[in-house]
């Protein structure tokens, strides 16, 4: 049997080995039996205990009693020791029990004070961490670390001055000729969304690593510029030694995926290939960047290539199943994670609750809920304000606006989304006094609205018929809240007038608008012009909708019907032919209904369906009933 080391210097080398190769338990159990034997402990000792407790994260009572222990031994003055007793409790989250040790120290170096600032910039006390800071520079001069670390705050939350003033020290203290603060300060100012001071900086930065370029690509990418995005690639192309690496590539596709630039992603996934650069996290931006460009097929493909499958790959398959409408595949994906026994993280449920809701699958849907309220929230679905929105909105979409009542009254807090939510709830079920009250109690709960909010205020209108409430809606968005009317509010007055004959007042609205109409405003007064027969109009708004989108179908289809209800079956008869010519085909409509507890899809015409005859069978008597009580 290998004998024991029996000296205090072997024993710390056996621990400090077991920490260096990530071994924390086995240093541990090291330590435990240094201590059995007998053997003395010194200055070493300690401090390299304490790396392997904050390195794994340990319970600060570990912490807490090897600190008993080394005070006994007269170590609380040490410099060394104290600086490690710092880090692990600000790891363990002892802000506390971090500051009194520094408070006790009668000798602080650069590292204790660093160590302390970073603490409570953790904590997100960016304050007192600004103070501490402030004091520090008294004692003694701070370090390129301590600089790094004050960015990253200025990052989080304090005011922009605050920034400049920091990066002022590192300019007058020579710092700033550290490539890593020079990045810093590119990154806070990025982070601030300061494009002069970013363009600035960065022209200064004289040799430029990957990191500069990469913040630059990300700020671009966040204030969606995705042009200077693709130039400053073709830069980086040009560049010899090319210095971009895997962060680069992501960050680029993830920017072409917000904007859904398919060509633009294509040739960035051409130089991941060329390139070789490859990752899960890589792969995972490929296939969001496809799924959102409507390339469902090659989304699929990528997520079957990589291996490692982490939550955020998951979800992001599960968001792009979605996107595109395939609903079921999006839950069976769930259930393959279930079977798999895999965490499911908050994300995750929210998709399966989008996708319960597109697909109106209600007795899913309040199995899910049942289920989130048992497991994971002990309770109502308290401190998630987000799940608890898509709960709301799958029972709002599921048509049970009484279960979305009773899930938005047990919210403890609500923000504006929630509130908006709830009002475009009772809007679409035709309940419009109904969202005009809620609104009313948001103004009570002094919740600022947005644009959105009165979107669904003037929807609900729309759909119970309020004009007069709608009007004044409409005109109190500029003149009482400050908001300016979009194309989305625009098209709603529009579908309010018409669907209450009023086809004049809507052409009205178009034709006073700043804004150029889009196809959905004309969409929107062709619709009441062909409800309420007036052929002329609907004849001049289908020829408007027909110059914006010459090759949609249905649009062809709309100014056939007018036609043919006047009876010029001739003009018909060339659109017929000039959509035979071009190939235009109209996508069938579809709908899904939930029948004890299975959904079902439905194509307009489609006869797929093993019970077609009966349902068809079924539909035709639901319509005569329906002509004899007229």
């Amino acid at each position: 049997m290998e004998e024991e080391p029996n000296n205090t210097m072997a024993w710390n080398l056996t621990i400090r080995t077991h920490v260096d190769l990530g071994q924390f338990h086995s240093a541990l159990s090291t330590f435990k039996k240094m201590r059995q034997m007998g053997v003395p402990h010194d200055t070493f000792t300690f401090p390299v205990v304490n790396r392997a407790l904050s390195s794994m994260r340990a319970d600060a009572v570990y912490g807490k009693m090897t600190h008993c222990v080394a005070i006994q031994m007269g170590l609380d003055l040490d410099l060394y020791f104290c600086n490690t007793m710092i880090d692990f409790y600000v790891k363990c989250w002892c802000i506390g029990c971090a500051r009194r040790v520094f408070d006790l120290m009668l000798h602080r170096d650069v590292v204790s004070w660093t160590s302390m600032i970073a603490g409570y910039i953790s904590e997100r006390h960016v304050s007192v961490a600004c103070d501490l800071f402030n004091k520090m520079r008294v004692e003694l001069e701070p370090n390129s670390v301590t600089l790094i670390v004050m960015l990253q705050a200025c990052c989080a939350s304090t005011p922009l001055n605050v920034g400049t003033q920091i990066h002022g020290y590192a300019v007058k203290s020579g710092v700033l000729m550290d490539w890593s603060v020079k990045n810093s300060v590119l990154r806070m100012y990025a982070d601030k969304g300061s494009t002069e001071e970013v363009e600035l900086l960065f022209s200064e930065i004289n040799k430029r690593d990957v990191a500069s370029w990469n913040i630059l690509i990300s700020f671009y990418s966040m204030v969606g510029d995705m042009m200077r995005v693709a130039g400053l690639v073709n830069e980086m192309q040009s560049l010899e030694g090319h210095s971009w690496n895997i962060e680069t590539l992501t960050l680029v596709i993830s920017a072409f995926a917000k904007c859904g630039n398919l060509s633009k992603g294509e040739g960035v996934h051409c130089l991941v290939i060329k390139t070789g650069f490859s990752d899960d996290v890589l792969q995972t931006s490929l296939l969001d960047f496809y799924a959102k460009c409507g390339k469902l097929d090659i989304s699929v493909q990528l997520f079957r290539e990589i291996h490692f499958k982490s939550y955020i790959t998951l979800g992001a398959m599960m968001s792009g199943f979605i996107q595109n409408g395939s609903f079921m595949e999006a839950i069976a994906l769930f259930q393959q994670m279930q079977a798999e026994d895999l965490v499911i993280v908050p994300e995750i449920w929210r998709n399966l609750l989008d996708a319960c809701a597109n697909l109106g699958a209600l007795k899913l849907g309040r199995v899910v809920h049942g289920y989130l309220m048992k497991n994971l929230f002990n309770g109502p679905v308290e401190g998630n304000l987000h799940m608890e929105t898509s709960i709301l909105n799958m029972y709002i979409r599921g048509g049970n606006i009484s279960s979305a009542r009773a899930v938005f009254d047990r919210m403890p807090v609500k923000d504006v989304i929630a509130w908006t939510s709830m009002i475009e709830g009772f809007g679409s079920h035709g309940f419009g006094f109904e969202a005009l009250k809620y609104f009313n109690l948001m103004m009570e709960h002094r919740m600022q609205p947005n644009s959105v909010t009165f979107l669904s205020l003037l929807s609900a209108c729309s759909h119970s018929g309020l004009v007069s409430e709608g009007c004044k809606i409409y005109y109190s968005m500029k003149w009482g809240f400050g908001i300016e009317p979009a194309l989305d509010h625009h098209t709603c007055m529009v579908d309010l007038f018409g669907r209450c004959g009023m086809v004049k007042e809507a052409l009205s609205i178009i034709l006073k608008m700043v804004i150029l109409p889009d196809s959905r405003i004309w969409g929107a007064l062709l619709a009441a012009s062909g409800v309420y027969g007036n052929k002329t109009l609907g004849e001049y708004t289908a020829q408007r909708l027909l110059e914006l989108e010459p090759d949609n179908a249905g649009y062809h289809t709309l100014l056939s019907n007018v036609k043919a209800s006047a009876g010029r079956w001739n003009e018909v008869e060339e659109l017929r032919r000039e959509m035979s010519e071009k190939d235009l085909k109209k996508k069938p409509g579809w709908s899904c209904i939930e029948v004890k507890g299975v959904s079902y899809g439905f194509l307009s015409g489609d006869i797929t369906h093993p019970e077609a005859e009966e349902i068809y069978a079924a539909l035709c008597t639901l319509s005569r009933v329906t002509q004899d009580f007229g």
